[in-house]
């Protein structure tokens, strides 16, 4: 069972510094609205890029395997944060709007390989958020 390990270190005021386990390093911030750095990463940044990029290397690996020609893959996504009345916040939705365009194909072939990316995402089985993917798909001949 894999394990992945970060560390993160202060660096005064609301900024700190992220090491991932692979190498990767990066400063991030309390978002700018609460009294943070902007610029940088932020942690809700990173919820949002992690559900992501998690689907869209999943969606990679099916579409190989599904002999999928990708010609190219951008993806927006969305995360909602409800305030409740305790003055807590809480993610309500993320939305994925991928932008697909493959080739020697069908739009149903792509439509079923991100369906088959979502249920396979790591990060998107384990958050509790509603997720929603609404993919916009050409097919070039």
């Amino acid at each position: 069972m894999p394990i992945y390990r970060t560390k993160v270190t202060w660096l005064g005021g609301n900024t700190g510094s992220l090491e991932c386990g692979n190498g990767t390093r990066m400063d991030f911030s309390a978002p700018p609205i609460l009294h943070g750095k902007h610029g940088v990463m932020t942690p809700e940044d990173g919820f949002v890029a992690s559900l992501n990029m998690c689907v869209h290397m999943v969606f990679l690996w099916i579409a190989e395997r599904m002999k999928i020609e990708l010609l190219s893959y951008e993806c927006e996504a969305e995360g909602t944060v409800q305030d409740r009345l305790d003055r807590t916040s809480v993610f309500t939705k993320l939305i994925l709007r991928p932008r697909i365009v493959a080739k020697m194909t069908t739009e149903e072939k792509v439509r079923q390989a991100m369906q088959l990316a979502r249920k396979f995402s790591l990060v998107a089985e384990s958050i509790r958020p509603e997720v929603v993917i609404e993919p916009e798909i050409t097919v070039e001949r």
